[in-house]
Parts: structure tokens; sequence; C-alpha cells
């Protein structure tokens, strides 16, 4: 068992998070998939699969290098004999990343679920604060970094005593250089006869990984995810994308999140397929090069759509790329704008989905193309204000609840919940979080959302909101999600957002924060007359700013309350 729950925490509070992880009829020792570790499944896929390609990796330049999974596997237990040799790493020791996405960070990743230890992977594009803070919070016993990543960890290990070993990986797999010792480690000076075969004593339940969230205030929180998590959230991506052994998917999102991470490498090696990695996403390649290696399945978030929107060559048509089934969409609010926008462009279908890293990754989709009609699908993404995030996959169930964790009907707005063999232990040492968290024996999001009975009789979801992000003007609650589709629905509007800012009369008040499309010529005025039409007089933006961009995360997700100290200077102002 994992000590994502610490000794602190009431029986009470224990028996909740267990209620989440189970399924009515269906506890979480009953595994969707055995082996029900992924250092299990990863040992049986090489052996089955040993000459047929895992992986392909694009880096800086473009390099491209790529390791069937036989090849790529003993690279792994190489890997795992020098963590439990010379770093003395053992089941239930956490090491902590620093990379952006390559394949040393893959293999690293793997190379610890091997032996049952704990990755923590590191956002680079953090600042040091929020890196010192998890590298010690972490508990983790060696650092793994990227070497150009070398010389901005040195500071920060001085911060953090826990961390007993750093190791620096060069641009080859074969060596790599301690920073707190001169001397050199080679990977390769250990005969194959002294690897493992396969993962010892590795159990479903032990730690694989903790993610910490990336909010835009206070510290962030640290979840962690079990073997079995990786496996039965795998288990169910593959079994609702249709994924047959040797297909391809395709990665563009940072590996340090569980997006590109769990959908795009860990669920190939589950159903036996491959991955092609991109040190970083790149508008024009993405379609040429899905069509180059025969890709099946990419997983991306709104921003890159609006990207490709913008930017991908003209003459892309579904038949350019006739391998791709379609695109997953996820972990940002999609706008119904948006997603019509992309796919009369280009033809190609939008699988929306929606879940957290406390879910492991996905919780929920809309069905692929071919298990409902075209029409059936249109509607889902265009005919109830918000795209639909579709209907649960098996590893969970959802619900919307109440603040009592009461469930709502249909229609009724409240809280997204979830519970289900995907739902996380806990957070890492942090009570609170925890006891917010499976207060009523679900998971709670924290999203606004509602549901909606299909004509297949199940239960299609949809997000309205994040609660920490609704606007309360004078006691009334404004979906940020719902003044966005309007906002985004006015000619000359490339991308815009609603803002909640600070006003001393209501409380709050709206703003919009927009990015024109080129040579569009809008005014504010202009905006907040056609919002009139659209929305409901307290909804309508007060306040409308133009920029050039948007401040994002990592994985491309807008920050909304960024934007707030833009609206400053009308906290006092009184508007009619």
């Amino acid at each position: 068992m994992t000590d994502a729950t610490d000794e602190s925490l009431t029986p009470e509070l224990c028996a909740k998070i267990a209620q989440a992880r189970d399924l009515p009829g269906r506890p979480h020792t009953k595994r969707f998939a055995n082996p029900a570790t992924f250092a299990e499944t990863l040992h049986r896929r090489a052996h089955e699969r040993p000459d047929e390609r895992y992986t392909v990796y694009y880096g800086d330049g473009n390099v491209r290098r790529e390791r069937t999974y036989g090849e790529f596997y003993r690279r792994v237990r190489l890997a795992a004999k020098l963590m439990a040799t010379t770093l003395g790493l053992m089941r239930g020791d956490r090491i902590a990343t620093a990379f952006h996405n390559h394949d040393h960070s893959i293999l690293i990743d793997f190379a610890a679920w091997h032996l049952g230890v704990t990755v923590v992977p590191m956002n680079m594009s953090e600042d040091d604060g929020r890196l010192g803070y998890v590298l010690e919070h972490s508990g983790a016993k060696a650092l793994f970094v990227l070497n150009e990543y070398a010389e901005r960890m040195r500071p920060l290990l001085d911060k953090a005593p826990n961390v007993r070993h750093a190791l620096v990986c060069g641009n080859n797999y074969a060596s790599g250089r301690y920073i707190s010792y001169e001397r050199e480690v080679s990977f390769m000076r250990l005969e194959p006869g002294e690897l493992d075969e396969q993962p010892q004593g590795v159990k479903p339940d032990d730690e694989a990984l903790i993610v910490y969230t990336s909010g835009t205030t206070g510290v962030p929180k640290g979840v962690v995810l079990t073997q079995y998590n990786l496996i039965a959230d795998a288990h169910s991506i593959a079994t609702w994308h249709g994924l047959q052994p040797g297909d391809r998917m395709m990665c563009v999102l940072p590996v340090h999140h569980v997006n590109g991470l769990e959908v795009t490498h860990v669920t190939p090696v589950f159903y036996g397929g491959s991955v092609v990695t991109n040190r970083k996403f790149q508008t024009s390649l993405f379609f040429k090069r899905i069509a180059e290696e025969k890709v099946k399945v990419v997983s991306v978030v709104p921003t890159l759509l609006q990207f490709l929107l913008d930017g991908a060559p003209k003459d892309v048509t579904k038949e350019s790329v006739p391998t791709l089934s379609h695109i997953i969409c996820g972990a940002g609010p999609l706008t119904v704008e948006l997603a019509a926008k992309f796919e009369d462009r280009f033809g190609i279908p939008i699988c929306h989905g929606y879940g957290l890293s406390e879910t492991t990754c996905y919780s929920c989709f809309l069905p692929i193309p071919g298990k409902q009609s075209d029409a059936e699908h249109k509607a889902w993404m265009r005919d109830h204000g918000y795209p639909s995030i579709g209907v649960p996959v098996p590893a969970n169930e959802m619900a919307i609840h109440d603040d009592h964790g009461q469930a709502l009907p249909e229609g009724a707005k409240g809280e997204i919940v979830a519970r289900g063999h995907n739902v996380m232990p806990g957070y890492a040492n942090n009570r609170k979080a925890n006891e917010g968290a499976f207060t009523h024996g679900w998971f709670r999001s924290g999203d606004e959302g509602f549901w909606k009975k299909g004509a297949d009789g199940m239960p299609y979801f949809f997000i309205s909101g994040r609660f920490k992000e609704l606007i309360v003007r004078g006691g009334v609650k404004i979906s940020p999600l719902e003044v966005d589709e309007a906002i985004n629905s006015v000619v000359g509007v490339q991308a815009g957002m609603a803002v909640g800012f600070e006003n001393k009369y209501y409380g709050e008040e709206v703003g919009a924060y927009i990015v024109k499309k080129a040579g569009a010529e809008l005014t504010e005025q202009q905006v907040i007359d056609a919002l009139k039409k659209k929305l409901a007089s307290h909804a309508v933006p007060k306040v409308v700013l133009f920029g050039t961009n948007f401040p994002v995360t990592s994985t491309g997700k807008y920050q909304r309350n960024q934007l707030k100290p833009r609206f400053a200077q009308w906290k006092d102002t009184q508007f009619k």
C-alpha cells in the first residue's frame, strides 16, 4: 500500500478514500487487467514483441531515432540495475526527474517502475521556488537531470538534503555524471547477464508516480498514482479508442504531465503498440509527421487546435492523414466555436474527453467515430452550449453532486465527482487536501458541470466551469465558460476569455481578454454590443482588454486567474 495517506489520517477518512477507489460490485482488488502492474506489463510486451518498434523520438533539430521493444527493455533493465546497485534505490523509494520531452525521460520512468520506485516528474517551466518545493516535499532520494538543466538544479539540491545522488543524463544512453561527485557512471558497464529478467516483488498498489499540480496560487499538491492506476486507466483508454497491437499514437504534450505520459506512452505498452514522441509541438510538422509515421491517434489540448487552425498548411484534409482515426482533446476548456471550426476545416473528428491527474488521466470520452453517427457527434459537440466531455470510461463512474454529496438529476448543475479504479489513493503528505477531496466518499473534482441522457441511455457529461473560477457578481454565479463561448463567437475574435475581477460594488465584475484575428478592426464597444445580444445583462463584460497572447501552463491550458491583475484598475469603478 502507498504512503500517500499518512498516519495522521483518521480511519474515517481512510475509509472514504477506499470507497472512492472502488466501483459498486467491483472492488479495487478486482482488477480490470492482468498483470495489474505496469512493470510486469512492460516485461510481457517486450518478450511478446521484441523486434517490433515501441518508440520513435524526434529530438532537437528533428533528429529521429527509434527503439524496438526488445532494445528499449534491455536499456530499461540496465538503467534499473544502475539505480539498484550504484544508487542503492529499492522498492518504495522515490526519484525526481528534470527533463523536457526526451526518450531518456521515458527510459528513466520505466526503469524506476521496473524496481517499484516512484517517479516525481518536474515541470522545468516552473520557477525555481516551486521546483525546490517539489524536490524537498516529495522526499526523493535521487535526481535524474538532463544535462542542459544540471547547473540550474545544482543550488536547489542544497535545500533538499533528502536527495542523496544526482545523475546527469547526456546525449546518449551510455553515460551520466554525478553533479556532486567527479566520476563517470556507465549504463553499459553492466553485463546483460547481471540484469533482472523481470520485476521482482512489485505490487499493483505500489506507488508509481507523484504528479505535482500546477495551480496558479499556493504550493502544489502531490497527486500519488499507483502501478495499477496506470494500468486501469490505460485499459480504459485503449478499449475506448479501439487501439490494437501495432497501432501507433503520437505525443506532442509534455511527458512530465499525466496526459503525455499515461495516454501516449503507458497506453501503447498496455495494448502492444508504439508511440512517436516529439521534443515539442510544431504546427508546420504536425500533420506531416502523422502521415509519415502512420499515426492512428494523437492527444492534444484546445490551445493546439487553435494553433493548427491558424498555422497548418492550407491543403491539409482528412485524406492527407489517412491513418488518423481521430484526435483526443482534453486537459483544458474546449469551446463549441473552436471545435466546430476545427472539424469543419480539416474533416478530422475530435474525441473530447475529461479527467484530472487525480483520476490518473481520463475519466470520460465521447464515442469515437463509428460508434455513433456524424450527426450525433456534432449534436453532442455543438448543441448544448458546451461540447460534451462524454461518457464515463470503464475504470470509473461519474456523477453530479450538490454541496452535501447528493446526486443531482439530469440538467442540474453541481460538482463533477468520480469514483473507481483510476482514482488516486490520495495527495502526498497533505491531510487537509485529502479531507477536502474525499468528503463524501467520491473524488471531488472542483469542476462545475451537468449531465444529459443520450438516446443510447448513457449519461453524457458537460463541464460548465471551475468552482474556483466562477464569477460571483452581486451574489449571482456566472460561468466563465458560458461567457467564453459568447466571446469566441464574435466576428474578429481569434481567442477570448472571461475574467472575473474584484469590484467594490458587486464583489466581482466580468471582464473579457481577447486576442484579435489578424487584420481585424475590433473595438471594446463593438465587443460589448455584440455580447449584449448573446448574454444576460449581468454576464456581459464591462471591460474588454486586447492582447497578443494568453498565459498558459506547460500543457497549454489557459491560466484565467493570471489575467485578473490586468483588470485591477477597475476595482473601484461602478458600472452602469
